[in-house]
């Protein structure tokens, strides 16, 4: 892998590939093994967002076993554990080596504009003409805006998941996580083992048991199928695009962190933040609702495992079907939070993350800056294509083990496009 000097001014290339995370360097390996010359642009450092833009104590919410790229997976002793970030790093850096991936780092595309014949790439150390392009730069470049940033009061300190690495960080008092998924629950169970007092902000959220029937419940979605559901066979596209990610964390305990579990710890819950007025914090009051809801949707997916157990002879080897409990509503349940009053010093906005496209010049991205793709083939621009996003191709697709997938059907298509096909 050479740095970023290495280009110069209109070099030729038959592909360029934007980002050398998993999804980037997943892309360059099927495009090596179809001969096809490229080169991966990457602003900073391979797997450069597991590196700097993770809090220190996150782990994978996928099991080790399941860690896995085109012809590299997992071979450590402890396949049932979660990566840490730094194994994460070093796992993704081994499939760079491994694969011989023509890396260019602190390579920074400012702009991707189409031309007659392809598209023409702009970044730091010059430029690039090249026939196709692959947008992998991830999901998650940057947090979703503060829903009410401006009007939170200049005596809490705000942070975003991008900022926060830890409780040391954070000043001494209260703190109102918004937002529970993953990321949210996570982040509320470390503030409030700190000694902290957290109050969590909860809206439309997954739950999930971190284990069901003795199995890791991601063991259920991965051998029953549902993960592999394709993005042509699910109803409301949109909507499952933009689902949170489910209550999960990674630990050695395998312990399930659900909104029950966050009660116990001492978490206060509140609902959906729906305002900030007069330095006042108004939440929802459909508190429960969105409890029933989430526990009802947990349920039915429970049951499509139960059946596929059934169904495929599996009753045998796992253990019997379990229920949990529903979902505990505080009493009374909290409408408001006075945030001038000093019981709330931070807040911690994990109200998900978006991609950044601001250096797209083609006109594919819509007005809430989605991209226009059909199964990762960019609409109305030949030869522009992404992955890593959310239900790209399938349910699995922004999870490490599911971009082969998705990467090998894309790289397809690729080779068609510049075959004239």
């Amino acid at each position: 892998m050479s740095g970023g000097s290495a280009i110069k001014a209109i070099e030729r290339a038959t592909a360029v590939v934007i980002g050398a995370g998993h999804a980037g360097l997943a892309a360059s390996r099927f495009l090596s093994d179809r001969s096809i010359d490229h080169v991966v642009l990457e602003r900073g450092e391979v797997a450069n967002s597991w590196r700097r833009e993770r809090w220190d104590s996150l782990r994978l919410l996928t099991p080790n076993w399941l860690s896995r790229l085109p012809g590299h997976h997992y071979e450590g002793p402890d396949p049932d554990g979660y990566m840490t970030m730094g194994e994460v790093v070093e796992f993704i850096e081994r499939f760079a080596l491994l694969s011989r991936a023509p890396v260019r780092t602190g390579m920074n595309v400012t702009s991707v504009r189409r031309t007659d014949d392809g598209y023409h790439v702009t970044t730091n150390h010059g430029e690039i003409r090249c026939r196709a392009v692959v947008i992998a730069s991830g999901a998650c470049n940057r947090p979703a805006p503060a829903p009410f940033g401006d009007a939170i009061p200049g005596s809490v300190e705000q942070f975003t998941p991008f900022d926060y690495r830890g409780p040391a960080k954070l000043p001494d008092g209260g703190v109102l996580v918004v937002g529970a998924s993953a990321t949210g629950v996570q982040l509320a169970a470390e503030l409030q083992r700190s000694g902290r007092p957290v109050t969590l902000s909860v809206g439309e959220h997954v739950r999930l048991p971190r284990t069901y029937r003795g199995r890791d419940v991601l063991w259920w979605m991965h051998n029953s199928g549902v993960w592999d559901q394709r993005y042509d066979q699910i109803d409301d596209l949109t909507r499952a695009r933009r689902l949170p990610s489910p209550q999960l964390v990674g630990t050695p305990q395998r312990t399930t962190l659900d909104l029950n579990a966050l009660t116990a710890m001492g978490v206060g819950l509140v609902g959906r933040l729906a305002a900030v007025r007069d330095g006042r914090a108004l939440f929802s009051g459909g508190l429960r609702n969105v409890f029933s809801l989430a526990d009802l949707k947990m349920q039915r997916l429970l049951e499509t495992f139960d059946a596929w157990a059934r169904a495929d002879g599996r009753d045998a080897e796992v253990g019997d079907p379990e229920r949990f409990g529903p979902t505990r509503a505080p009493e009374p349940n909290r409408l408001q939070l006075d945030l001038g009053s000093g019981e709330i010093r931070a807040i911690v906005w994990a109200t998900g993350f978006r991609p950044d496209y601001g250096w797209l010049d083609v006109p594919v991205v819509d007005a809430k800056g989605r991209l226009n793709h059909e199964g990762g083939v960019v609409v109305d621009s030949p030869g522009l294509y992404a992955l890593g996003l959310p239900v790209l191709r399938r349910r699995k697709s922004t999870f490490i083990h599911g971009i082969e997938d998705d990467a090998r059907e894309v790289v397809d298509h690729l080779a068609r496009h510049l075959a004239g096909r």
